[in-house]
């Protein structure tokens, strides 16, 4: 993430990929996964500054959903614990300082940010999935806790490293606290997904190390080196909690972003031609083994590397990324903070990001992006945004179908009605009947046709409205008069599983 400083250095060789764009363009699929991190950590994205009002605070996310949707995107992942804290109210932890201003001081009363965020996201077609730093308990040594936080009461679950205090993965008690924390948000919230990003063991600081022997002469004795006893702290935290968030809910999705190299073939032979930072090695993070395993639902490394970076190009990870999935989903970061950075040429060309997106098209074995960071899109990667939003992401998404978790298909919606009025087409139906899994809709999809035109639901150009709750209507207000349409109208499980369609019903617009 922007939230560390990448030390790999690496020089390139300058070549321009929009000559062969277009030979990678591919239309834009119905499903396809458009996510977004939005940062809360030091107020990176939202809120824009600490203690803001309630108010100041919801208009602010409603435009940040708003400009996403615009775009395109169908997801965000929201950073709802960024050190031991919470921007949300159902916890055991203190209230986040970079909500309030001050950690521990509560919002107004009745004021719960995840639960606005998820209803304001719903509504709009956007997934919302939970994004938590596991292991990060600070930013830095001027941190004022309040008494509730852990640190103060477990002081002994801690290490310091590089001036911020970090949970001591290799505790089993550790382990189980952030279980129990993020089941929390689990047990209490309608959340689409659990989200980590690329922050387990601290990446190196010179002069500094980690303070975890005492822990691994109590814990480590089966193992012969520390390093391997570090990556089986990381992966028994991923095994237990996606054992117990889909024990609570199968539906929520489960899934990580680490950094872009698990390891270079230099390291392994079923490494990546790559020579950068290795997450095997330097983060004890076996992110190859956490797909492999199927504990993740998702893996989203962080490529946050150009066409032209020497030593970790953008397409040698994507096709690395793509022959290590083993059925899991693909996601790939994106680096849209980059964009108009001076340190390499690459990223000022214009087509840098469009250009990482019709690769990742062209390649069947990935479902999707992820950008760092909602900001971006409002200063350096204002164009990119326009890309996206005029071109590539012109049409809806839905995001993609994960049949491991569920493959149970809803029944349509009943009664479908078009009434034409004086402001628009409205529309009406009734929830489905249950389905085999006992669901109903969780959401519904709106398609329109012209008169004359083709009806089928199989591209995304016909979709006028997606939503992610089970409102039973809709009005169309951009209508022209006198012109006929006509509509269908499809169910959507929490996993997105699409029913047949309800319909069609056609219908003249009212003339003025």
């Amino acid at each position: 993430m922007f939230e560390h400083t990448f030390y790999v250095l690496m020089s390139f060789v300058f070549i321009s990929f929009s000559s062969f764009s277009q030979n990678l363009t591919k239309t834009a699929p119905k499903r396809e996964f458009r996510g977004i991190w939005v940062a809360t950590v030091t107020n990176i994205d939202w809120p824009s500054r600490p203690g803001l009002t309630a108010d100041q605070q919801k208009q602010e996310l409603i435009g940040i959903l708003e400009k996403h949707k615009a775009n395109g995107m169908n997801a965000i992942m929201l950073q709802v614990r960024p050190a031991a804290d919470a921007f949300y109210a159902k916890t055991r932890e203190p209230w986040s300082q970079w909500l309030t201003g001050r950690q521990g001081l509560p919002p107004a009363p009745g004021y719960d940010p995840l639960e606005f965020a998820i209803r304001e996201a719903h509504a709009r077609g956007i997934e919302l999935h939970a994004w938590f730093n596991p292991y990060r308990a600070s930013m830095g040594p001027n941190t004022v806790f309040h008494e509730s936080h852990i640190t103060r009461q477990k002081p002994e679950w801690f290490f310091t490293y590089a001036g911020k205090k970090q949970f001591d993965p290799g505790i089993p008690e550790v382990r189980e606290y952030i279980v129990q924390v993020i089941l929390d948000v689990v047990k209490n919230y309608d959340i689409d997904g659990v989200h980590f990003d690329d922050y387990f063991y601290p990446y190196k600081v010179e002069g500094q190390r980690i303070n975890d022997d005492a822990t691994y002469r109590k814990y480590g004795s089966t193992f012969s080196n520390i390093g391997d006893w570090r990556r089986d702290n990381v992966n028994q935290l991923i095994r237990q909690l996606n054992d117990s968030v889909h024990h609570y809910k199968k539906y929520i999705k489960f899934g990580v972003s680490p950094f872009g190299i698990w390891r270079n073939s230099s390291e392994d032979t079923l490494g990546s031609a790559t020579a950068g930072l290795s997450n095997y090695a330097e983060l004890f993070a076996d992110s190859r083994k956490w797909i492999q395993e199927g504990w993740v639902d998702y893996i989203n490394p962080q490529i946050y590397f150009s066409f032209t970076r020497r030593v970790a190009p953008f397409g040698t990870l994507v096709d690395w990324w793509s022959e290590n999935t083993f059925g899991r989903h693909l996601y790939i970061g994106q680096a849209a903070y980059l964009v108009g950075q001076r340190m390499e040429a690459a990223w000022r060309l214009p087509t840098q990001i469009p250009d990482q997106v019709r690769y990742i098209r062209a390649n069947n074995r990935v479902q999707g992006s992820v950008y760092f960071s909602s900001k971006s899109f409002s200063t350096v990667a204002r164009a990119a945004g326009d890309s996206l939003k005029n071109d590539l992401y012109r049409y809806p998404a839905l995001p993609p179908q994960m049949p491991w978790l569920d493959d149970i298909v809803p029944n349509p919606p009943r009664a479908l009605t078009a009434e034409a009025v004086h402001d628009g087409v409205h529309l009406k139906w009734l929830e489905p009947q249950k389905a085999e899994d006992g669901e109903t809709a969780s959401g519904y999809v709106i398609y329109r046709f012209e008169e004359g035109e083709r009806i089928s639901i199989l591209e995304a150009k016909n979709i006028l409205r997606i939503s992610f709750e089970d409102y039973t209507g809709f009005i169309d207000t951009d209508t022209e008069p006198g012109k006929r349409y006509n509509y269908l109208v499809t169910a959507l499980d929490r996993l997105k599983n699409e029913s047949d369609p309800s319909g069609p019903v056609g219908v003249q617009a009212r003339l003025p």
